[in-house]
Order: C-alpha cells, then sequence, then structure tokens
C-alpha cells in the first residue's frame, strides 16, 4: 500500500467511526425517547440494538494495520461511510481493490 493510501485510509477511517457513532447515537436517543414503550421494553430494546451495532462496528472498525486497510475500507465504503472526496484521492488501484459494485460480496 502507498504511504499516501495509508495516510488517506487513516483520514478516511476516522470520518467514517464518527460519522457511524453519529448515526448510532441518534438512533439510541430515538430508541430512549420513544414514550409509547416502557422503560423495560425500551431499555432491553436498547440493549439489542447496542449490541447489533457493536457487532456491525467491529469488522469495520477494529484493528488499524495496512493488511486490513483493503477489506475496512471496502466495508466502510458498502455501509456507505466513506468521505467520497477523499476516496477520489486514493490511488486509482486502491480505490478499483476497495469499490463494493466491483468486488462480490
Amino acid at each position: 500500500m502507498k504511504e499516501s493510501d495509508w495516510k488517506l485510509f487513516k483520514e478516511i477511517k476516522d470520518r467514517a467511526i464518527d460519522q457511524y457513532c453519529r448515526t448510532a447515537l441518534s438512533e439510541f436517543g430515538e430508541i430512549i425517547d420513544n414514550e409509547d414503550q416502557s422503560a423495560h421494553e425500551r431499555y432491553l430494546y436498547l440493549y439489542k440494538i447496542i449490541n447489533n451495532s457493536n457487532r456491525k462496528m467491529s469488522p469495520l472498525f477494529d484493528g488499524h494495520s495496512r493488511s486490513n486497510a483493503g477489506f475496512q475500507l471496502l466495508a466502510i465504503r458498502r455501509e456507505g461511510l466513506a468521505d467520497e472526496r477523499l476516496v477520489s484521492e486514493l490511488s486509482e488501484e486502491f480505490r478499483q481493490e476497495t469499490d463494493p459494485s466491483r468486488v462480490k460480496w
């Protein structure tokens, strides 16, 4: 992996995790504020949603290595979390390797 791709990947990943967390927190807030359900029901549902969110988050963001960067960027892009302006600055080769429309998932 080119050094320039690695630097951009780190920035893309940082922005993606921030976006992922903002979206999750918004969803959690909606659950918490839903007065149509009892506090216990909301708690149980929130617990389930947080666990699901953590399972989904793990392959996207856990670990930070050059050997894992391609897979992570592919997953981040597949989830629509990548800053496409930054992605456009990656090398053509790395962009193609991590393009979800080109890779069978």
